[in-house]
């Protein structure tokens, strides 16, 4: 009785010790632990990585797309310092964007003082610049003349231009015996051989497309203008 009770302990620890290994599988299914948790691991296609890589393959992933440049459009932009050769090369590359007149050309100021005027300072606009012409015909002033070109003087008034300052100092004394009180007098630089591009209504996207061109001209600048 005894050896029968030994036995049957011997055998209940035997089947307790196989299940706990994982031998004997489990009720809920046909295969062993250790089978289980190689198929669920699938071991033979781990790797193992540094974790310099393991942090590099995490930034990539949760790393956002990079922004497009922020670039803010403008009323007008010049580009400017363009040797003769090198203008007619850039006008080639603009006549794709068919910008019309949006887009003049005129000659940088030189360092030489050529001659002096005499002149009422930019209305705005050609509105503005017809309203101030009116004002100096009721005056009784008729020699003058309206600036329509890109030059900074742009929808400004020429009351004349004069070979020396004293001459132009004389007119604008009369003139303001006459009742003009805004105009002034300013020297004019001679023409240099340089030339600058200016460019109107410039939104983003033409701005982006201008600087890729003047890209290839690194003697010229950009900047805005008036």
């Amino acid at each position: 009785m005894l050896k029968f009770i030994f036995w049957s302990l011997l055998a209940v620890n035997a089947a307790l010790f196989a299940y706990g290994r994982g031998y004997l599988g489990h009720f809920s299914g046909n295969e062993h632990e250790p089978e289980r948790l190689l198929n669920q691991l699938n071991a033979d296609k781990l790797a193992i990585i540094s974790a310099d890589k393991a942090n590099a393959t995490s930034v990539t992933a949760v790393a956002p797309a990079s922004a497009a440049p922020d670039v803010k459009p403008e009323a007008c932009l010049e580009i400017a310092s363009f040797v003769l050769a090198d203008a007619r090369h850039f006008e080639s590359q603009l006549e794709p964007l068919k910008l019309g007149d949006r887009q003049s050309r005129h000659n940088l100021p030189g360092s030489e003082v050529s001659s002096y005027i005499v002149y009422i300072p930019p209305q705005g606009s050609k509105e503005g610049a017809d309203k101030k012409a009116g004002e100096l015909r009721a005056l009784g002033v008729t020699n003058y003349f309206i600036m329509s070109d890109n030059s900074p003087l742009r929808w400004g008034i020429s009351l004349g231009v004069f070979k020396t300052e004293g001459a132009a100092q004389n007119q604008l004394a009369a003139l303001m015996k006459q009742g003009v009180r805004t105009a002034r007098v300013a020297p004019r630089m001679s023409g240099s051989k340089l030339l600058a591009y200016q460019f109107r209504d410039v939104d983003a996207d033409l701005k982006i497309k201008l600087e890729k061109i003047r890209a290839g001209f690194p003697n010229t600048e950009t900047h805005s203008c008036k």
